[in-house]
């Protein structure tokens, strides 16, 4: 594959590409480049969003490149706040561990583990003496350290940053630097930790590392970072049938965003398909392709084929309209009684008239008969609620 080809791939979906001509150049070199990614296991469980990098690794990987996943065992326990207006938690080391674990289970459905070196920086940070940290940390000052947005804001608004924090860049760039890294892959929320890197190569007389960052990928609202917390989220440990549903619930124009960062179907391919949704083909079977894609890539192909079968058992075969009103219902959080969902959402007048129709048996939830007034939802959704016969709402929970 010639530079433009490749360079097409690597900049798809990305945000920024530093420094380009460097970039150029070390693949005209012919050389396998050597590709760092670092993941901190905060959390025992990935979702689609944590996945955007990953799949840019494994991109990167089919070019020929030797992939490095650098799982921050060492940078865990110290806490990165990146984002955050507050200092984050330190995780112990029993923590550390046993999230490491359940990555790397997780993260070779997407890379060839064959080709792909699993490294932990605790290797080479537990060897440095206090001596070489302080020296380490004499790379950098108060006033660059200040330059990075969350430290910048924090210090300005005078909440309190501990001294261990600014440590985070610095051993993150450090990593870079004991791993001879060619290109370093993150989230533009780490582009300030990413530059550090490139910085410390040259004070250890190594050629720069080229920067490659990626967008935050949106949950299922469209609006916010796709998290846990929100319960916007798309889990990839989740049942086939929840990631399908969860999929085909996403808005047309989010459907593109998804297929950009998600998807490993061709540049060609994806083109073709905007052109035939431009012509008039429903965007519903673009969505069926990407949610079939993803599901067969985190279970298997016959886990799709069912899911899709599912799917449409119970959306489309007379059960329920494509095109039917969404309401998103603000809970905080919190599980709600379905009878106050029925009224909140619009479907029933008052929460008696809710659970007199659920007496009734006159209640579907996701094609389904409810029969408990005691029901209780949590969780994001989308729940498909059917009053009647002809009342149906798309709930989304937040």
């Amino acid at each position: 594959m010639d530079i433009k080809e490749q360079l097409e791939i690597c900049k798809r979906g990305c945000s920024e590409l530093l420094i380009e001509t460097e970039f150029i150049e070390k693949l005209r070199s012919r050389r396998p480049l050597r590709v760092k990614a670092g993941f901190d296991p905060t959390a025992p469980d990935l979702h689609l969003g944590h996945t955007v990098l990953i799949n840019k690794l494994r991109q990167l990987q089919d070019l020929g490149h030797r992939i490095i996943f650098l799982i921050g065992d060492f940078t865990g326990m110290i806490g990165d706040p990146t984002g955050k207006n507050a200092t984050r938690l330190p995780l112990t080391r029993e923590q550390i561990e046993d999230n490491a674990a359940t990555y790397q289970a997780q993260v070779f459905k997407i890379l060839d583990p064959e080709k792909t070196e699993v490294a932990f920086n605790s290797t080479w940070m537990n060897k440095l003496t206090s001596v070489d940290m302080i020296k380490l940390a004499a790379k950098y000052n108060v006033a660059r350290m200040l330059e990075r947005d969350d430290f910048g804001k924090r210090y300005r608004s005078g909440q309190p940053i501990a001294i261990h924090e600014f440590l985070y860049p610095l051993v993150q760039g450090y990593d870079s630097v004991a791993l001879k890294a060619d290109l370093e892959l993150g989230g533009t929320d780490q582009k300030f930790n990413l530059l550090v890197g490139r910085e410390l190569q040259k004070d250890y007389g190594q050629p720069s590392q080229c920067i490659l960052t990626m967008p935050l990928l949106e949950g299922l609202d469209g609006v916010n970072k796709m998290s846990k917390s929100l319960g916007n989220y798309i889990g990839i440990t989740e049942s086939p049938e929840q990631i399908f549903g969860k999929l085909m619930s996403v808005s047309d124009q989010l459907m593109w965003r998804y297929i950009e960062l998600l998807s490993f179907e061709s540049l060609a391919t994806i083109r073709k398909w905007k052109e035939e949704v431009g012509a008039g083909r429903n965007p519903r079977d673009i969505k069926v392709a990407l949610a079939q894609e993803i599901v067969t890539r985190f279970h298997d192909r016959a886990a799709a084929l069912k899911a899709l079968a599912d799917f449409e058992a119970r959306f489309k075969q007379g059960q329920v309209p494509e095109d039917i009103p969404e309401r998103t219902l603000s809970i905080g959080g919190e599980p709600i009684p379905f009878y106050q969902v029925l009224k909140q959402a619009g479907l029933t007048a008052s929460t008696s008239e809710a659970m007199r129709m659920i007496e009734q048996g006159g209640v579907k939830l996701d094609g389904q008969k409810v029969i408990d007034k005691a029901l209780k939802l949590e969780g994001r959704g989308p729940f498909v609620i059917q009053v009647g016969k002809r009342k149906f709402v798309r709930v989304l929970l937040s």
